[in-house]
């Protein structure tokens, strides 16, 4: 008997922890994490970085992502709760806050770290991009300087990746440039989805004055014009491929808002937006690695 009674105790304790352990990874905007570090990842592959580089690369990235999901859950909590978000593990009380505080310290720590093994510069733009994105967090985001600390945060990534080869060539003005630009695109898309919640708990960044139709159009123009930059910016003349990215880049995003308009009539969180974003970057990055002209 006290066998049998012992071992749903420890069922239980393991299915606690396995709750935590889920919660933390809904808690760091998983889809987004993955997605970010895999491109920095295939970035750093078309840039010449050996699997050491790749992997450091891509680890300070994941950490970043990871800090700045955790910490935005955080000091959005209360938010999230007050517009029913139970979606949001902090706010619907999965995990608790003094956990999440400490799971999005320790990832900012970290953040510099693996890319500082391969050269200085690399971590210094690794920490500044962090730094911009938790600006965004708080104060950043309920002011018409929201779109900020994405095209720093962004526009840095590619800088970090490029910093890390080597004796730390200087990243071309026109990567850096793409990746601000796909950045500011990407705050405009990713915010559509929670206008109507965040006018609701008094957040007023940018998108939210503009309203729904112009952050949809600066959206587009944003996305449109960093593909644009990546075809136009290297020397030479611009490849068919990269026209044609060009072109794709036009049609993605209204593809985007048309299924997340389908998701939101029955009753679905409307995602597509940001994967339509994510869709554009993963291009923009294809066609950086076979065009072979980033450095």
């Amino acid at each position: 008997m006290r066998s049998s009674l012992a071992r749903p105790r420890g069922n239980n304790q393991t299915s606690h922890m396995s709750h935590v352990v889920l919660g933390l990874v809904r808690a760091s905007h998983p889809e987004p994490a993955v997605a970010v570090t895999a491109v920095s990842a295939l970035l750093a592959w078309g840039v010449g970085h050996s699997p050491g580089g790749i992997a450091a690369v891509a680890l300070t990235v994941l950490a970043s992502q990871l800090a700045v999901g955790w910490t935005n859950d955080r000091i959005d909590a209360d938010r999230d709760a007050a517009v029913g978000r139970r979606d949001k593990p902090v706010a619907s009380g999965v995990i608790n806050r003094r956990l999440v505080t400490v799971a999005g310290v320790l990832a900012a720590v970290l953040t510099p770290l693996p890319v500082l093994l391969l050269e200085p510069a690399a971590a210094g733009a690794a920490t500044l991009a962090l730094v911009s994105a938790l600006l965004y967090n708080w104060p950043l985001k309920s002011t018409p300087l929201s779109v900020l600390p994405y095209a720093v945060s962004f526009g840095t990534l590619p800088a970090l990746v490029v910093l890390g080869l080597p004796g730390a060539p200087i990243p071309p003005a026109w990567l850096v440039a793409a990746g601000a630009l796909l950045g500011a695109g990407a705050h405009f898309a990713n915010v559509l989805p929670d206008l109507a919640d965040d006018e609701r708990t008094g957040v007023r960044g940018l998108p939210h004055r503009l309203g729904p139709a112009g952050s949809r159009v600066a959206a587009a123009g944003l996305l449109l014009a960093a593909t644009a930059t990546l075809v136009a910016g290297p020397p030479g003349p611009p490849s068919w491929a990269g026209l044609a990215a060009v072109a794709v880049a036009a049609v993605v995003p209204p593809l985007g808002w048309y299924a997340s308009r389908a998701a939101a009539a029955r009753g679905d969180r409307p995602v597509a937006v940001f994967r339509a974003v994510m869709l554009v970057a993963l291009i923009d990055v294809v066609l950086l690695v076979t065009s072979g002209r980033v450095v």
